[in-house]
């Protein structure tokens, strides 16, 4: 699966034309839908059903409307139903599955818009909300999140600790991150962290160590207590700009990092 479009918010944001999807492990692709969506967050497989994916649709950035919202699909991309609505102005950035109990989900709504000279990036429309029936229904978190309009919300579950989950939670003041210990029902504030909501989205929690957490910005952050901390990962003999880490479950040292210069 691939969902084409950026999902940052930058003025030179690239557009896409929905989701595809390839049955030959990547030699061919078809697109199968969600063709004004025109940026996809992310997508999410059920572990107990290749044909049953989430997408996270954005929607335009520089207009209203589009397919926004959280997308199902329970025939392997023949048929797409929306999950979770919240308004034309505000699609879903962001969706993720509990790896022990897949019918716990999470999904970010942001309220975002650009016009010449102009960023939107939050308001009252943004914010975290759960699913425990596969996605049916779903209702807002807010116990121990900021209580004024939110920015961008990035989630996480660790694969290292039961219920444990992150988030990057971006504000009108600052970027911080939050955690939960109870697969999102409520959460606890850490620290800051430099990395600017607009362009950089994706944190990485080790999945061997459940105080490890990677953030991803100009020079990847690292923390190793558990996001109250950040360090820089180092950016020796490569570019900045990051965007996506790959952590070897084997061996947990071994990292693959991409960004704007490529692949380290």
């Amino acid at each position: 699966w691939v969902g084409s479009g950026e999902a940052n918010n930058q003025r030179s944001v690239g557009y896409g034309d929905g989701l595809y999807k390839s049955d030959d492990a990547g030699r061919t692709w078809r697109n199968v839908g969600l063709k004004t969506s025109e940026h996809i967050g992310r997508i999410v497989v059920d572990p107990r059903d290749s044909n049953v994916v989430f997408a996270a649709a954005y929607g335009p950035l520089w207009s209203s409307g589009g397919e926004r919202g959280l997308y199902k699909t329970t025939d392997g991309g023949v048929t797409w139903t929306k999950e979770l609505e919240v308004s034309e102005h505000t699609g879903v950035s962001d969706v993720a599955i509990d790896p022990r109990h897949p019918d716990v989900m999470l999904a970010v709504a942001h309220q975002r818009r650009r016009h010449t000279w102009t960023l939107i990036h939050g308001g009252p429309e943004s914010g975290l909300h759960k699913s425990v029936d596969g996605g049916k229904t779903w209702r807002r978190v807010r116990t121990g999140l900021p209580t004024g309009d939110v920015g961008r919300i990035v989630i996480a579950f660790s694969d290292a600790r039961a219920g444990l989950v992150y988030a990057k939670v971006e504000t009108a003041e600052n970027t911080a991150i939050y955690v939960s210990q109870d697969a999102g029902e409520s959460w606890e504030r850490r620290g800051n962290v430099q990395a600017q909501a607009m362009y950089y989205k994706n944190i990485h929690p080790d999945p061997k160590d459940a105080d490890r957490l990677y953030v991803m910005t100009v020079q990847t952050q690292s923390s190793d207590d558990g996001g109250r901390t950040f360090r820089d990962l180092g950016e020796r003999n490569k570019h900045v700009d990051n965007h996506y880490l790959w952590i070897d479950p084997d061996n947990t040292d071994h990292l693959l990092e991409g960004c704007d210069g490529g692949l380290y």
